[in-house]
C-alpha cells in the first residue's frame, strides 16, 4: 500500500545536472521560493523519453513565465545526459536542467523508482514555492505524458494557491469559473 506525497515537502538532495552546456549542482534549496517541475522517465536514448522531454521543451517558456522552473530526472548520469543532449536533435532543444540520478536517491524520495530495473517511472510532480508537493502524474512505462495538460494543471494549483475558498472544476482554463464549495452545492453539480 502506498501513502500519497501531496503536500508533503521535498526532501534534501544534492545533484549534478547538464543545463545550457554546463554541469550544475541542483539541490532542494533551488526548488524553494518558485514553483517545480519534477518530471522522472526511465532512461535517456530511449523511445518515448525523448518525445515527451520534447514536448516539454515546447511549453518550458510558458511555464517560465508562470514562474516555474522544470527539472527533468533519470537514473543515467549528468554525462550521459550531455551526450544524448548533443547527439538528439529533440533532446538538444532541451534548456531546463536535465538531473542525474545515478543512485536513485531522488527517484526513491519521489517513491518512482522500479528497483527491479534500477528505472524511473513516468512520474511528474508539481511543487509551490514552499516545497510542498500539489500535483502528481505517474504513468506506466508505455504511456507518454502531455506537456498541455501539465500547463493546465499548474495554472489550476497556482490559481487555488491564491483564491483561498475555491476550487477547479474538471478541464478548468484560466479565466473559467471555478466554485466555492458549500453546503449550496451539494447535489447541485
Amino acid at each position: 500500500m502506498s501513502t500519497s506525497l501531496i503536500n508533503t515537502k521535498i526532501q534534501p538532495f544534492n545533484a549534478t545536472a547538464y543545463h545550457n552546456g554546463d554541469f550544475v549542482e541542483v539541490s532542494e534549496k533551488d526548488v524553494l521560493g518558485k514553483w517545480s517541475i519534477f518530471f522522472f522517465y526511465p532512461a535517456d536514448f530511449t523511445f518515448v523519453c525523448p518525445t515527451e522531454l520534447g514536448d516539454l521543451a515546447d511549453y518550458y517558456a510558458q511555464l517560465q513565465e508562470m514562474g516555474v522552473e522544470v527539472y527533468s530526472v533519470s537514473t543515467d548520469t549528468h554525462f550521459t545526459h550531455k551526450a544524448w543532449h548533443d547527439t538528439s536533435d529533440t533532446i538538444g532543444k532541451i534548456t531546463y536542467p536535465m538531473i542525474g540520478d545515478p543512485t536513485g536517491r531522488i527517484t526513491r524520495s519521489f517513491g518512482v523508482m522500479i528497483e527491479e530495473e534500477g528505472l524511473a517511472l513516468r512520474g511528474t510532480f508539481v511543487m509551490n514555492p514552499e516545497g510542498e508537493i500539489k500535483v502528481i502524474e505517474t504513468h506506466d512505462l508505455g504511456i507518454g505524458r502531455s506537456a498541455k495538460e501539465l500547463v493546465r494543471k499548474v495554472q489550476a494549483a497556482q490559481y487555488i494557491a491564491t483564491h483561498d475558498g475555491e476550487v477547479c472544476p474538471a478541464s478548468w482554463q484560466p479565466g473559467e469559473d471555478t466554485l466555492a464549495p458549500s453546503l449550496d452545492l451539494v447535489g447541485k453539480i
